[in-house]
């Protein structure tokens, strides 16, 4: 898990590199399509139709869908924000689901959901804090990125319990390919990428497929209880990352926000261990 967040606290910090180059629908495209084809070069062989086999295809392109719209606003926060404010406002989204899991998937909303959601955006709230040097798109887009990343996981709790981990994995490169490779040629804009620019480009696939594949491994040693706390080690990542390539380390308001959000969410989580626990022992 803690390799997870590297990987993907490494293709931010590359997108924020690149955007400031290329187009941001460009780079997304990117994303997706190495992380399709390292799929089909390494699963096709021994899965077949297994990887493309699904009960439920309309909720697998919809959640797919919604992790490009993740990827997009993610990147176009990262392009006009620091990298450890972009991230703990994206990281507000377990909070989000917390919420949403009581409408959507009929799970009761006890009090310390309740408290944990109130305290994560009174973190939020410190770091976006008006007359703060935070652009106002900035924020508009890692809101909006938390938004599409909360459906996602709801999407991808429906799902969970039916479908292979793998082809869910395969339909999100897969559909995010199709989308953006047919959007593509009325949004290209920007100079073509030299030969270092192409393999930063293409390391993009990279490191979101290896990432989501550490991910997978790391749910099928460890309950996702346990490792949820692990995955914040992200927030570290991009704060080391912003500071070494970007210059860029949060104010002490912006840190005490960020170990809000962290510590509401990660709090959060243990609470709902213990109760399951004492669920389980009465």
């Amino acid at each position: 898990m803690v390799l997870a967040g590297l990987c993907f606290a490494g293709l931010d910090a590359t997108s924020k590199t690149l955007s400031q180059t290329f187009s941001v629908p460009l780079l997304v495209w990117a994303r997706y399509a190495f992380h399709c084809l390292l799929m089909v070069v390494f699963l096709a062989p021994s899965m077949g139709l297994r990887l493309v086999s699904t009960r439920r295809p309309l909720l697998q392109v919809v959640r797919a869908l919604l992790l490009v719209g993740i990827t997009g606003c993610a990147m176009a926060a990262f392009r006009v924000m620091p990298l450890a404010e972009a991230t703990a406002i994206l990281f507000v989204t377990p909070l989000a689901v917390a919420l949403l899991a009581g409408p959507c998937l009929g799970e009761r909303i006890g009090l310390g959901r309740w408290l944990a959601v109130a305290a994560g955006f009174g973190g939020v709230l410190l770091i976006v804090r008006p007359g703060g040097d935070l652009p106002a798109e900035g924020i508009a887009f890692a809101l909006a990125g938390a938004a599409c990343y909360a459906a996602y996981q709801i999407q991808t709790r429906m799902l969970s319990p039916t479908e292979n981990t793998w082809t869910m994995l395969f339909y999100t490169a897969l559909v995010g390919t199709a989308a953006m490779s047919l959007a593509l040629p009325f949004i290209w804009e920007g100079p073509l990428p030299d030969w270092r620019e192409a393999m930063l480009i293409a390391s993009l696939g990279i490191y979101g497929g290896t990432g989501h594949f550490l991910l997978i491994r790391a749910f099928r040693h460890a309950p996702a209880s346990l490792l949820a706390p692990y995955l914040y080690t992200q927030l570290i990542w991009a704060g080391l990352l912003g500071w070494l390539f970007f210059g860029q380390f949060p104010d002490a308001v912006s840190l005490a926000g960020m170990g809000v959000v962290a510590a509401a969410s990660i709090g959060m989580t243990l609470w709902e261990r213990h109760a399951a626990r004492r669920a389980a022992a009465a």
